[in-house]
């Protein structure tokens, strides 16, 4: 013959089960006694035995959250103790390790000769995987320290921490850095022309084909270049301007990238000095490599690398930049 357990015997086997054996019968007699005390404290207000019993029940919640206050139990992964440090770090390592990732994948995968759509989905996947490993074994750090109650300090904060207040627009000593730096840029393009920067000899590095109007282009972009800095200086940074920024950058990367797989970027004569200047070993290792990619050619994959990873960078501040200005 069986008997049906009541509301409250269901309740309280629901909390228990999950406590350890020699604390079970301690938070059973607790339990009992005190909803039976909620209980008769209903009755007396005349409330019926079966709603009183159900609303006192009802107010102590689910039994599993009950039995973890009794075995001080955390319900979270990461606590607050910990929860801020997790999350600064994750930030930083997911806004760093991945690109490095894809960019360190898709410079070994250009080099090594492979097609456009294979660089692409393996760069692609070798970044996914850096995701998702540095989320799991980020968490798992933390919440082994979270459950296993460390008394570790992570990161304790003090008033030393305080980020100092920033001006997001452009400072004087930055516009005159701009226009310092372009100016040397556009000095060091007519010095390559007419004097060349190989010692003793009038050899220029950019190819002497590109002048007047290959050059020129370059040119204008500096100007506009000097142009923009004036203009971010006196007025901000705005969406509008993040757009133009990053329109003259993608169009410096543009009229790079193309003068350098086509091979109009470097003059010849420049390469031939180099090769000959390196002697056979040097040569007859570019020679016996063209296929694969060779000396120059891998030299030409770096050079575009860094002038990608330049104007990648450059686009991305202009866009922060606007972004912490239209916060403030």
């Amino acid at each position: 013959m069986t008997t049906t357990a009541t509301l409250t015997e269901r309740y309280i086997a629901a909390t228990v089960k999950g406590l350890r054996p020699e604390t079970q019968d301690d938070v059973r007699a607790e339990l009992e006694a005190s909803i039976a005390d909620a209980i008769e404290a209903r009755l007396e207000q005349g409330e019926a035995p079966d709603d009183a019993e159900r609303a006192v029940l009802t107010e102590l919640g689910d039994p599993g959250i009950l039995a973890a206050g009794y075995a001080d139990r955390p319900l979270h992964l990461i606590g607050p103790r910990f929860y801020l440090t997790w999350w600064r770090l994750l930030k930083l390592l997911l806004a760093i390790v991945p690109v490095c990732v894809l960019g360190a994948v898709a410079l070994g995968q250009t080099i090594s000769g492979a097609a456009v759509g294979e660089v692409i989905s393996t760069s692609l996947v070798a970044a996914g995987g850096a995701i998702m490993h540095i989320c799991f074994w980020t968490t798992l750090v933390f919440v082994i320290l979270e459950r296993t109650g460390s008394t570790t300090t992570i990161d304790e904060w003090d008033l030393d921490k305080l980020p100092e207040i920033t001006d997001d627009g452009v400072g004087r000593s930055e516009l005159i850095a701009s226009l310092v730096f372009l100016g040397i840029a556009a000095g060091a393009l007519l010095w390559d022309r007419f004097r060349g920067f190989v010692p003793g000899e009038a050899l220029p590095i950019l190819d002497p084909a590109l002048w007047p109007w290959g050059i020129s282009v370059l040119f204008a972009l500096i100007v506009a270049e000097a142009v923009f800095a004036v203009v971010v200086f006196r007025r901000g940074w705005s969406t509008g301007l993040a757009v133009v920024n990053t329109v003259l950058a993608l169009a410096f990367l543009a009229w790079t990238l193309v003068l350098l797989l086509g091979g109009q970027l470097v003059n010849p004569d420049f390469l031939s000095y180099i090769v000959a200047a390196g002697g056979e070993g040097f040569a007859a290792g570019d020679a016996g490599a063209a296929g694969e990619g060779g000396v120059f050619r891998i030299l030409a994959v770096l050079v575009g690398f860094g002038v990608a990873i330049g104007v990648g960078w450059d686009i991305v501040d202009g866009w922060l930049k606007t972004v912490r200005r239209s916060r403030r």
